[in-house]
């Protein structure tokens, strides 16, 4: 069968979003809510295991619906960012969920404030729910009043996320305009991001000019919605919940230790020069004195190779069962289930995600379809994310979801299984050193590129708590380049504004280590299977099983590795230090 491009069916959320089916779906859950409020009395000290677990049970199921329609808003909003029936959805499902939090928040409050001698004798009978409520007693000491968690709920849907909706809005109308063989081209913020990993490099300097001029002329306006962001971060997370800071929030949810995420940023700052040797292998490859920063994806051979959807998703689905035929399977599952959009279209969101909503339910993947080598790569990448999930399938709504460092294992790993195929059927040798080196640059952007985010990000916190300007920050952030580059790429002026596009530190701050942290897992796991084939598979199927249902450090102490430690997080480096030197021997 050939796949097509096309957009994603969400029929099996629900039919549409005036549909009778998602009306009944918000009285459902009142319904459910309030059959939960009246076996509040039931929450005593001497609770028995059987009554328990049976709260636990419809709390789940009451989380499984509120699952269904919140995704349900979120993925139709990605795939049309203008359409006001969905945005008025969306503002309509935040308000109501809030309200649903609130009434079924006396539950968790109960349960973190529960004595040591009882809360481990529900534990012992608790199953798989055990990671669950052993990381809700963590955030005990941040936790509020039941009042006061009940206003930060309610005050989050007008405040915070009405402004990331707000943000996503006004940047995914943006269009860009951008000379291309002659002709001027008016483009999404995908396609134009196509360029920039063209062979010709005043192109290339085109659409990024292009791309900050657009994001530039709001850039005070896009700025300012930031600093209200973090002030919103740090009134919460530090003034009222007590953490230590900002980043430590983050690293809680994530459940991380501190030391573990300071380590990974302290290992990749030091690691600079490698990613910046890199570029200096690349400037003599192209013929030029030194990089500009809009050089730094530019292909070191002409290589416009083209893959039809069809035949890319082929090769992907391919790659995936030459590993192991379970995983080929479900990576098919997505596509059988018109699960994914692969279009572009004026207005849908730009970039691409997995959404995994239920344990039970196929993940939705968003894509930007171009038919480049990279696009390619992402298919599988977000695949790998579908197929984690499912792998996590015989989980509980609350544990099958991996942890935000964990869950870009699979992905990453997907990508290096493609990558290993494509270079096993290419036969020409200029496509074959594209794709070596296209692995040194995804590696710079996946690794160097977003742990200098969050370098930047907890620069960016500190600064606005001491009334940094919107200029300011896009001073430091400038800065921020100058170090990751050092003399090895020339930085020009417009990329201050490179910040206020970066949906991610808007939307979850200080997620962007999950990414650096998931492909230096991923090259150790990797070193892993290459030395050991056959024997190193059920080890690689456990950690992805294991889903959300206990600690990454747990997860990957069964693997062998420990995060806190250097040398591991070095170990990540060393393997990209060897690639690099194959790529300057060539």
């Amino acid at each position: 069968m050939s796949y097509q491009l096309s957009a994603w069916s969400l029929a099996d959320l629900f039919p549409s979003p005036d549909s009778p089916e998602l009306e009944s779906a918000f009285y459902q859950l009142d319904a459910q809510v309030a059959a939960f409020e009246q076996r509040r009395s039931e929450l005593t000290p001497e609770i028995s295991t059987t009554v328990f677990l049976d709260l636990l049970h419809d709390l789940e199921e009451a989380t499984r619906l509120a699952n269904k329609m919140y995704s349900y808003a979120g993925l139709a909003f990605a795939a049309n960012t203008q359409d006001q029936r969905i945005q008025a959805l969306l503002g309509r499902i935040q308000q109501f969920m809030a309200e649903m939090e609130n009434r079924t928040l006396f539950f968790t409050l109960w349960w973190k404030d529960l004595d040591d001698v009882n809360a481990a004798r529900l534990l012992e009978a608790s199953g798989d729910y055990r990671y669950y409520l052993e990381m809700m007693r963590k955030f005990k000491p941040h936790t509020l009043s039941e009042p006061e968690e009940k206003i930060i709920n309610l005050k989050n849907v007008t405040g915070r996320d009405s402004l990331i909706t707000l943000y996503d809005s006004i940047t995914n109308r943006y269009t860009f305009k951008v000379e291309v063989d002659g002709v001027v081209k008016e483009m999404t913020r995908g396609e134009l991001m196509s360029l920039v990993r063209r062979p010709d490099p005043e192109l290339r300097a085109r659409a990024y000019q292009e791309l900050y001029r657009v994001y530039g002329e709001d850039g005070n306006i896009l700025g300012q919605m930031y600093q209200t962001l973090v002030r919103d971060w740090r009134n919460e997370n530090l003034t009222l919940r007590r953490f230590a800071s900002p980043i430590a929030a983050r690293n809680l949810g994530n459940d991380v230790p501190d030391e573990a995420v300071e380590t990974l940023l302290q290992v990749a700052r030091k690691n600079a020069p490698l990613f910046q040797r890199f570029f200096q292998l690349k400037a003599r490859l192209l013929g030029m004195e030194r990089l500009r920063r809009y050089d730094i994806y530019a292909p070191v051979v002409k290589s416009d190779k083209q893959y039809e959807f069809g035949q890319a998703a082929e090769m992907v689905l391919e790659s995936f069962s030459s590993f192991h035929p379970r995983f080929g399977e479900l990576a098919r599952r997505v596509f059988d289930d018109n699960h994914i959009d692969s279009e572009v279209r004026k207005g849908k969101q730009s970039g691409a995600f997995c959404a995994s909503v239920t344990p039970e339910m196929t993940p939705w993947v968003k894509l930007n379809y171009q038919g480049r080598a990279e696009d390619v790569a992402t298919m599988a990448h977000e695949l790998g994310h579908a197929i984690h999930a499912m792998m996590a399938s015989h989980h509980t709504v609350f544990t099958f979801h991996a942890s935000l460092p964990m869950a870009e294992t699979a992905s990453t790993f997907g990508e290096m299984m493609l990558i290993d195929k494509l270079l096993a059927d290419e036969d020409d040798e200029a496509v074959r050193r594209d794709l070596l080196f296209r692995q040194m640059d995804d590696a710079y952007a996946t690794i160097m590129r977003q742990s200098f985010f969050a370098l930047f990000e907890k620069q960016a916190h500190e600064m606005i708590q001491n009334n940094a300007s919107v200029d300011d920050l896009a001073a430091a952030y400038l800065d921020n380049l100058r170090e990751q580059f050092g003399d090895s790429v020339e930085v020009s002026e417009e990329f201050k504004w490179e910040w206020v596009s970066i949906p991610h530190i808007y939307h979850t701050p200080f997620y962007v280590y999950a990414y650096a942290f998931g492909q230096l897992l991923v090259l150790s796991l990797y070193r892993q299977f290459k030395a050991e084939g056959e024997s190193f598979k059920p080890r690689y199927m456990d950690i992805l099983a294991a889903g959300g249902s206990k600690s990454p450090e747990a997860i990957c102490a069964a693997a062998g590795i420990d995060i806190r430690s250097e040398a591991f997080w070095q170990g990540g480096f060393d393997v990209l230090a060897d690639l690099l030197d194959v790529l300057e021997s060539l």
